[in-house]
């Protein structure tokens, strides 16, 4: 993005009369939340992004047809209502009567627009495969059929959404929270083409609407007025800061120039907890802190490779002396308590002390040809953070014991993420967090249809299998011992590295009200405000 420009559109002119103005009243001081984000969006378009940081933006200036209360839970959003078909398969909605931001209403078409235009197999959208369930996603997205007009979505009428799916799915309303399932603005799509994100251009049905992007620098969103519940939304305008420098942030925040900061430097915990008690908000996040390896790319293609980089690390080591944030070794690939599953399957060797692992390892890398006259070679990718960093030097140092030579790279997080999207990496730090609280979000990135998200490219017939098989079964324990024994494959191969287990770390400072902890981490400005 290269462009900086505040709205003059007809959003921007109502945008800026709702804030200054009150029934004709004078005007009003602002409130504004000020939010450390961790990293630069690669666009506003919800169809383009992937990143828990882009979702934070996005997520104030749509609404799916379920969305996030205070807490997490999944609570009606454009839709007040829905039922399901007894079979399980037919969800109708009916949509609230509400406008986007520049006073279009919002109908049942945008969102089969919407559903088409993220499923075209021409846009080739990283998030795609989340909506598989729906009856001919698959097929359409996959280019094994061209008519969308076959993918199961239809508006009965201008309120009233009807989607089909292929299978029973107990977490398809879940599902619709996320931004893959966000309506957006046919009127102004067709009108603007890729020029509809730009601030002072775009539009949502949200609570805000982005009006300034200064790249690298931050992003400002102001209340749309036209918001249907907006009589509740307290704060009037919400600037997000790219910031991943997490020791600056850190200043910052001590400094009051950041109302919210989605991090912190692990190192300074101790600190934290003795000067900043009541803002440090450590809380359980159902999330997974992985090194994807290149499954495509020899020698990590060899299955002994693989794991005798994975045991090889001591993830006890990580969460309790190099993090000490409350963050649980991983041992699965899917955290444990993720909904609808129960115990997560484990590696073999979990229980191994750690000079037995070591030397098992070490015997893997000479049947796969390295040892001291042939040392395994790595570079290891990371985005920018002294927490990935102190994380990737601790593995290296692991890995070293092997006879291992470990190259550390590190660059910005869209830099990053691409670079693992494109395959381009031999071992890279990446992380997961729960879309929707169910262990398919998780197995499914290492499904060989996923594409681009399953970053190292693992493939395995009978993995896939299991995942098709888990899709058809309709009794939730049956299905959980399916995905459990797919997840028990691909543990097996090795097919990523698994280091821990998240918690999430914020700083909130004292006159936010209303955030809540929760397992997703999700904090939506709609249901923020702030003490005078």
């Amino acid at each position: 993005m290269a462009w900086s420009r505040l709205g003059r559109g007809l959003g921007g002119i109502a945008l800026a009369a709702g804030l200054l103005l009150g029934a004709g009243g004078p005007a009003t001081a602002e409130r504004v939340l000020r939010i450390a984000n961790m990293g630069e969006p690669q666009s506003l378009d919800p169809h383009k992004v992937a990143g828990t940081w882009e979702n934070r933006i996005v997520g104030d200036m749509f609404v799916g047809l379920a969305t996030e209360a205070a807490d997490g839970s999944t609570i009606p959003g454009a839709a007040e209502f829905w039922t399901v078909s007894d079979d399980g398969l037919t969800y109708t909605f009916g949509l609230r009567e509400h406008r986007w931001a520049d006073g279009t209403p919002v109908t049942a078409e945008d969102f089969v627009y919407a559903l088409r235009r993220i499923l075209d197999p021409k846009r080739a959208a990283k998030y795609a495969f989340i909506l598989y369930p729906i009856a001919g996603a698959k097929a359409f997205n996959k280019g094994e059929q061209s008519d969308p007009a076959k993918l199961a979505v239809r508006a009965i009428d201008l309120r009233t959404l009807e989607i089909r799916l292929e299978n029973p799915t107990p977490f398809f309303i879940d599902q619709l929270t996320h931004y893959t399932a966000f309506p957006v603005p046919r009127h102004l799509v067709e009108a603007k083409g890729e020029d509809w994100v730009k601030p002072g251009t775009i539009v949502g049905n949200g609570p805000y609407t982005v009006v300034e992007w200064v790249p690298n620098g931050r992003i400002t969103a102001v209340k749309n007025p036209l918001f249907w519940d907006a009589a509740n939304v307290a704060i009037d305008k919400v600037v997000y800061y790219p910031d991943e420098e997490r020791a600056a942030v850190l200043k910052r925040f001590r400094a009051g120039e950041i109302d919210l900061a989605t991090d912190f430097p692990s190192d300074q915990i101790d600190w934290l907890k003795a000067n900043l008690a009541g803002e440090t908000r450590i809380s359980p996040y159902l999330g997974v802190y992985y090194y994807p390896v290149n499954n495509a790319r020899p020698p990590f293609s060899d299955r002994r490779v693989r794991e005798a980089l994975s045991m090889a690390i001591d993830r006890e080591a990580i969460t309790d002396k190099v993090l000490k944030t409350g963050e649980v070794p991983a041992y699965s690939f899917v955290p444990p308590g993720t909904g609808n599953y129960g115990q997560p399957a484990e590696v073999a060797w979990k229980a191994l002390p750690m000079k037995e692992r070591l030397e098992k390892a070490k015997a893997l890398l000479a049947e796969a040809g390295f040892g001291p006259a042939k040392p395994l070679k790595v570079t290891l990718k990371y985005n920018t953070s002294e927490n990935h960093k102190k994380v990737a030097i601790a593995v290296a140092a692991m890995w070293k014991q092997l006879g291992v030579e470990t190259e550390l790279l590190n660059s910005e997080v869209k830099v990053h993420y691409n670079q693992l999207e494109e395959n381009d990496f031999d071992v890279a730090r990446a992380g997961w967090i729960a879309d929707y609280d169910d262990p398919e979000n998780f197995l499914s990135l290492l499904a060989t249809t996923t594409g681009k998200q399953n970053y190292g490219r693992y493939s395995n017939p009978e993995f896939d299998r299991l995942l098709d098989q888990a899709a058809r079964t309709a009794d939730l324990a049956k299905r959980a011992d399916v995905l459990r024994r797919a997840e028990a494959i691909a543990l097996a191969d090795a097919a990523t590295i698994p280091i821990y287990h998240y918690v999430s770390k914020n700083l909130v400072s004292r006159k936010v009200r209303g955030w809540v902890p929760n397992t997703k981490d999700i904090h939506r400005t709609r249901w923020l405000s702030l003490a005078d």
